[in-house]
């Protein structure tokens, strides 16, 4: 499918107008993508859907279908329609790779490029405008609802969950999006055509009450490790002693049931001791209904005898806060003679003000743990020297200020596309889940609390700061 006119109208309309403005469709302009807050109120969120916007731009094309569409709107000049014939993404763009931790405020993907460039062999970041804002954090927002599903979900050491979700426009998305640690089941079939991993499903109460002989009913989906039997193929096989006879003498111990409605802790209590006194040990108990972390991990303290849970509706976005803020905003452009100007939106909402300028997002270790203890945001070209203190700030109270020292920085953004040409190799899905999982592993048990996370510092170099103020003065 094209996704290429996924993208707001103004964003067209506007190209038409830097199109036909000498001047201005020229100039180099730089844009940050981030997001303003973690949804409802969760300590930090997990970079995905970096593959969506990738495989977005390398297929971006206008077919002639699109401009003759966009022809009949009767507002674009036919030079501008022309120039869409021959449109190549050309940018440079930088992200943080997939899996990644992220918070508010920090951008996790940049593009370098002019608003438009009326050539196919120049850098232009006319369309993906908007399509950059719209691909990452929607993925991202499956990862990042309050905390990633993974984190609030899967609660070591006890059973994780199975995700499916889906992207733009119902595509599957979630074996690309690693927010698991570990290469889950799923019971949607798509997704594992190009990612593989294991395929699971039940054997539906509908079926079962349409089969007069119980036998072949219990066979789940016609394969002994195939599927989930449900629990009352359980109850009527414990009554014909039909499991004795039938499943076990065939070795068929592989198999799972499912519960799916009623007190989830009493009937996998009961349904262990149907399962084990019919001889089925190694049966597993599934359960599924509208699960999210508070439920799962109340069932584990009410002491469930759950294997593993099926999490859907509630793990592809936040129940009570399903929009992901993401924001894509202009920071600098450059004069002719390739100076860097910074550019600052200014709103009476503080949370609205943009940091400025052409920057880079250093996460800080400590030496001594590991752990993760803040970011900070520089210009282009600071680099943060590892063997001297280095002071940090709270930039929205500047009085909170800590001399760091014996700490590691790493700097997070990384090329993927210099010159409109890809450099970023994607790694494999279990490599991924493995990096995500480690990245996770070195925050602090504090930030990846349920409720009250501690708010993890994203502070600004102190010439940051300084060019931020002075915007803001100027403007004042």
């Amino acid at each position: 499918m094209n996704y290429t006119l996924l993208c707001d109208f103004y964003e067209l309309t506007m190209g038409n107008g830097y199109f036909q403005t000498d001047g201005y469709a020229d100039q180099i302009c730089y844009f940050d993508v981030f997001f303003r807050n973690v949804p409802d109120g969760g300590g930090f969120a997990i970079a995905a859907g970096l593959e969506q916007v990738i495989d977005y731009i390398e297929n971006l094309r206008f077919t002639e279908e699109d401009i003759a569409y966009l022809r009949g709107k009767g507002c674009f000049c036919e030079g501008f329609l022309d120039y869409l014939r021959t449109f190549r993404f050309t940018a440079t763009c930088r992200a943080v790779p997939e899996g990644t931790p992220i918070f508010p405020r920090e951008p996790f993907l940049t593009v370098r490029a002019p608003p438009l460039r009326p050539s196919s062999s120049r850098p232009s970041c006319c369309s993906p405008s908007t399509t950059s804002p719209s691909s990452p954090p929607r993925p991202t927002a499956s990862s990042g609802r309050r905390r990633p599903p993974s984190e609030r979900v899967w609660v070591p050491p006890g059973p994780g969950p199975r995700r499916r979700c889906a992207g733009v426009p119902g595509r599957p998305i979630s074996p690309a999006a690693p927010a698991q640690p570990a290469p889950w089941p799923t019971r949607c079939t798509a997704p594992r055509r190009g990612y593989h991993g294991p395929l699971l499903g039940a054997d539906v109460p509908r079926r079962v009450h349409r089969l007069q002989d119980l036998l072949p009913a219990l066979s789940p989906l016609g394969h002994p490790a195939g599927g989930h039997l449900q629990r009352a193929q359980v109850r009527r096989a414990q009554r014909h002693q039909s499991v004795q006879g039938y499943l076990l003498p065939q070795g068929i111990t592989n198999c799972a049931i499912r519960l799916d409605s009623g007190d989830l802790t009493y009937l996998s209590r009961k349904a262990r001791k149907m399962l084990d006194a019919a001889g089925l040990t190694e049966c597993k108990i599934v359960a599924s209904n509208s699960l999210d972390e508070y439920i799962i991990r109340d069932l584990l303290l009410q002491g469930a005898k759950i294997d593993s849970f099926g999490v859907g509706e509630r793990l592809i976005t936040s129940k009570s806060e399903p929009v992901f803020g993401g924001v894509y905003k202009l920071a600098a452009v450059e004069d002719k003679q390739g100076n860097i100007i910074p550019k600052i939106k200014i709103s009476a909402n503080p949370d609205k003000i943009t940091n400025p300028h052409f920057k880079k997002v250093y996460r800080l270790f400590d030496k001594e743990s590991g752990k993760a203890f803040a970011d900070l945001i520089t210009l282009h070209d600071e680099a943060v020297d590892e063997s001297q203190p280095l002071e940090l700030f709270d930039p929205d109270a500047t009085w909170k200020r800590s001399r760091v020292t014996n700490f590691t920085a790493k700097e997070l953004l990384a090329p993927i596309f210099l010159g409109g040409r890809r450099v970023y190799d994607s790694p494999p899905i279990a490599e991924m889940r493995a990096y995500c999982a480690g990245q996770i592993d070195l925050l602090w048990d504090e930030v990846k609390r349920f409720e009250n996370p501690h708010n993890y510092y994203v502070d600004l170099s102190q010439k940051l700061w300084d060019i931020k103020q002075s915007l803001l003065e100027q403007k004042g």
